[in-house]
């Protein structure tokens, strides 16, 4: 009870700094091309888009920080929470099954997945080893193998996660008025600049508890596309084995990653727009399996929706899908908006207001997609609340 009224009485907060987030987003994004073209005929706009995107960069960052330091601890620890653990469930994370050998034989396999570049001839043999790994766990049927992929998986999508964020930001300081000719001197201190917004991070990272510390990831094998492809692959093994929870609670939880990818290239884009469709049909499924006993847990898990909504709704709105290979098929739209309608129509009128709200602003101000269209269940939130009023 304790706990959910420290969620109930931090919903303002946990709800504000996403909606601004997604609010800077958009508007960095239109300023963003505005620069450029203004940067192509006059050089002290290029200056000018610098400091910009520095400042927006610090800005995700210094967000993040004061939002996670004005909760309580027990917030901290709770809030994103989809499902509590099994009363059986007596193989935890340090309990000795994870220090076992076949979990330190998975985790280092997983690991050289990460390093070794697609175009590598190792990268399918290692990929292919990992996943007998998990498979050979999967049919032992015994608890604490099963605790073994799950433990090894949701650590290895985590460490992913995070080496995608800092792979994406190192794509921001690339693009920076790169032209070959060496580094300006405001170029210099641009860089600079977003290596303390990278140790902030880093602090950041540290306080939420994930308990992996970021490596350098200016390596071959750790492109962006290729890590967001290995976040996929690592979420649907982790549905197989029957934790797609742990998937679903630390997409929800990347916001940082969700407003990175709405400055991300259109390929990138389209590699998240997957991993987001997979994981918001699982979110969905794992509601309609629940059993009415666990209404107990009903405030963690509309938490991780609140999450997921406000968090990836933006790319899914403005997420560039192109004519010659669109990322998803016709069919695939229509099933993720029917999936968004039901995972949004499940949440409180207030809370609904709030998504529908934010879909609203991306999908009106972006041109160049139509997609996803929740008109219809707009027009029904606004029955509603005209019902609502009328009664009141």
């Amino acid at each position: 009870m304790e706990v959910e009224m420290d969620m109930m009485e931090n919903l303002p907060s946990t709800i504000s700094p996403l909606l601004l987030r997604s609010m800077a987003s958009s508007v960095f994004t239109y300023a963003d091309k505005l620069f450029i073209n203004l940067a192509e005929k006059f050089k002290p706009f290029e200056i000018i888009r610098y400091v910009l995107i520095t400042s927006f960069l610090f800005f995700l960052r210094l967000l993040s920080f004061l939002f996670l330091s004005d909760l309580p601890p027990k917030s901290q620890s709770h809030v994103y929470t989809f499902n509590p653990p099994k009363s059986n469930d007596r193989y935890l994370i340090g309990s000795g099954v994870s220090d076992s050998g076949i979990a330190r034989a998975l985790s280092q396999v997983l690991s050289i997945v990460n390093d070794i570049p697609v175009s590598s001839r190792k990268y399918a043999i290692v990929r292919s080893l990992a996943e007998g790994l998990i498979e050979e766990n999967r049919r032992e049927d015994a608890e604490g193998l099963r605790e073994v992929n799950r433990a090894v998986l949701s650590s290895a999508f985590s460490r992913t996660l995070s080496y995608l964020e800092a792979a994406m930001v190192e794509l921001g300081q690339d693009r920076i008025g790169h032209d070959g000719a060496g580094p300006a001197p405001v170029q210099y201190w641009v860089k600079r600049a977003l290596r303390v917004v990278r140790s902030v991070g880093d602090g950041v990272w540290a306080r939420e508890g994930s308990g992996a510390v970021r490596e350098d990831v200016n390596r071959s094998g750790n492109s962006a596309e290729k890590l967001a492809a290995e976040l996929l692959w690592l979420a649907q093994k982790l549905v197989d084995c029957g934790f797609g929870e742990e998937a679903v609670e630390r997409w929800a939880s990347a916001s940082n990653l969700a407003s990175l990818s709405l400055l991300a290239e259109p390929r990138l884009q389209g590699s998240l727009v997957k991993v987001s469709t997979f994981l918001f049909k699982q979110a969905r499924d794992m509601e309609m399996a629940l059993d009415e006993t666990e209404e107990f847990y009903e405030e963690s898990r509309r938490q991780t929706k609140m999450k997921m909504l406000t968090s990836w709704l933006p790319l899914l709105c403005r997420a560039s899908n192109g004519t010659d290979m669109p990322v998803l098929s016709i069919n695939e739209k229509a099933e993720l908006e029917k999936v968004l309608e039901e995972t949004i129509e499940l949440l409180d009128h207030e809370e609904q207001e709030q998504v529908l709200s934010l879909w609203l602003h991306h999908f009106a101000y972006c041109s160049s997609s139509d997609w996803p269209n929740l008109h219809a269940l707009y027009c029904r939130w606004c029955t509603n609340s005209r019902k609502l009023l009328l009664l009141h």
